[in-house]
């Protein structure tokens, strides 16, 4: 069936194709939110709630890119949704800044379920203090990297979900690789002093 075929089938409520959406999106879609939000049952919630956005917006999908990259922008609102939510709550407090050399040594169990395909790091205390580290960058860098490294989009698909223009892209994860070599560059110093 042809995409338009198919996003006739979603915007005219059609169990089947909804079925069909979920089938084909579930894994992607999670895999995605875990990106941003290293935790897997919040990923899951943040995935449902993805879902449900798009069961209730398809409606409104004006075809103008892809159905897969209008999905993954959803995804990428709800999780950063989440993230501010969550940074206004305590159990965040631990990840606001790392000013200098004052890294948070918090070891909140958030960050212990980092059991992403993009993440084969030696071991889950480094993941913890890399998304600490990612955490702590701009918005707009942020997105970029997690996008690009974790959830392992091309540049290309992360113009079409960003909107931004493809040197924006390239400068915003320059800044971010810079942002985050010297963050954890200051926190490798301390650790070893």
């Amino acid at each position: 069936m042809s995409e338009e075929n198919f996003i006739n089938q979603l915007q005219a409520g059609k169990q089947a194709a909804f079925s069909q959406l979920l089938d084909d999106y579930q894994q992607k879609v999670f895999g995605t939110c875990i990106s941003f939000i290293p935790n897997r049952e919040d990923a899951e919630d943040v995935a449902q709630e993805v879902f449900l956005e798009v069961f209730k917006s398809v409606s409104k999908f004006k075809g103008d890119s892809k159905l897969s990259t209008w999905i993954y922008k959803v995804a990428t609102n709800k999780c950063l949704e989440f993230i501010r939510k969550k940074n206004t709550k305590k159990r965040f407090a631990f990840m606001q800044t790392i000013l200098g050399n004052e890294i948070p040594l918090d070891k909140t169990s958030y960050f212990t379920e980092v059991n992403h395909p993009g993440i084969l790091l030696e071991n889950k205390e480094k993941s913890a203090i890399i998304f600490k580290a990612i955490n702590t960058l701009p918005e707009a860098q942020r997105v970029v990297f997690t996008l690009a490294k974790i959830d392992d989009k091309s540049y290309q698909e992360i113009v079409d979900i960003t909107g931004k223009s493809l040197s924006s892209v390239e400068s915003l994860m320059f800044r971010a690789k810079k942002g985050l070599q010297e963050k954890l560059e200051n926190f490798y110093k301390n650790e070893s002093s």
